[in-house]
């Protein structure tokens, strides 16, 4: 049995329609401290990130106190955006308020790719990823048509088990009390 981590990143200084890649804010970087203490008990983590910065910056607090790297993982890349910056807010809030179904090939393969990322994790593993990640892999261990079904809070740890390779939803983690940005 392995479990598994997918911790939502940190505030990041900068909104997504701002900074293609922003780090974290000041509170971002306290969210992550808070991570590393809710995960440090678990000494046996596999540490994997998003290549975003953001979601590296909330990854490093709990690698250094364990002594571990981060391993960078594409599969678990935030949701390519069809538009640029200047326009990602609103695809992204049009987005959301969206079914899978409706969704074009690249996004539902960004989606598959993630979902079969997790199979192929064979160590407890921490997963420092974004929003819509989570709800990828949320909304089809619950089976929600959504691509919004849960909205999990900066710095929130969503917890899965894979066994006998079926994943199962243990925890969807803390949920938002800010604004997706």
């Amino acid at each position: 049995m392995v479990d598994i981590y997918l911790v939502r990143h940190g505030e990041a200084a900068a909104s997504w329609g701002e900074d293609p890649n922003p780090g974290l804010s000041h509170l971002g970087r306290q969210q992550a401290r808070q991570v590393r203490d809710e995960l440090e008990r678990y000494e046996d983590l596999h540490i994997v990130s998003s290549p975003l910065l953001r979601a590296q910056e909330t990854a490093q607090p709990l690698a250094t106190v364990l002594r571990k790297e981060v391993h960078i993982e594409e599969a678990f890349r935030e949701i390519p955006s069809p538009v640029g910056i200047e326009d990602r807010q609103a695809w992204l809030s049009g987005f959301m308020r969206q079914d899978w179904q409706e969704q074009g090939p690249e996004v539902l393969q960004w989606r598959e790719r993630a979902w079969d990322a997790l199979f192929e994790l064979e160590r407890h593993t921490a997963i420092f990823t974004h929003f819509m990640i989570i709800n990828a892999i949320c909304s089809r261990l619950m089976e929600a048509p959504e691509t919004v079904c849960c909205v999990p809070d900066n710095g929130s740890v969503t917890r899965l088990k894979l066994a006998k390779k079926t994943l199962e939803l243990v925890e969807v983690g803390r949920q938002q009390q800010t604004h997706v940005s």
